[in-house]
């Protein structure tokens, strides 16, 4: 897609991607605290599972957005769902058509694998969603767990 005059590709992340996703989900983080190590174990393990997406915004070698979602069997929707659980843009390239255009395609991502709705939680983003045809739903609740014991 082309914004502002430059090309930008919507593709799966690959392992040189690493810093770049880096710098963007810390600055995402607001509920945890990024952790740099955390995040070096889990990025090979989301970008070769075939249960997630993981999706760049790219430009060269930079990355100016990036999604992470998942694909999963439920009862309740009689098949598997897709769930966004990360969208992040740079601020300064927010309003180009980057947050929809990643979304699009986890939707192809999500239809590919014969999923029935493509859900999220958001708790300041509802407009944005909105604007791509995503009704609000139900409410989200979490509880965050004790670290396990290493023992």
């Amino acid at each position: 897609m082309q914004v502002d005059g430059s090309w930008v590709q919507i593709r799966r992340a690959r392992g040189e991607d690493a810093a770049a996703v880096a710098v963007l989900a810390s600055e995402l983080a607001q509920s945890f605290a990024f952790a740099r190590e955390r995040f070096d174990q889990t990025y090979p393990a989301l970008v070769a599972s075939e249960d997630a997406c993981l999706l760049v915004a790219a430009q060269g070698d930079d990355c100016d957005g990036y999604l992470l979602g998942f694909g999963h069997l439920t009862f309740y929707a009689n098949g598997p769902v897709a769930w966004a659980e990360e969208l992040f843009v740079r601020q300064e390239c927010r309003g180009r058509g980057l947050g929809r255009a990643l979304m699009g395609a986890f939707e192809s991502w999500a239809a590919g694998r014969d999923c029935v709705l493509v859900a999220l939680a958001t708790r300041r983003a509802a407009p944005f969603y909105e604007a791509l045809g995503y009704a609000e739903s139900a409410a989200y609740l979490r509880k965050v767990l004790p670290p396990r014991d290493p023992a």
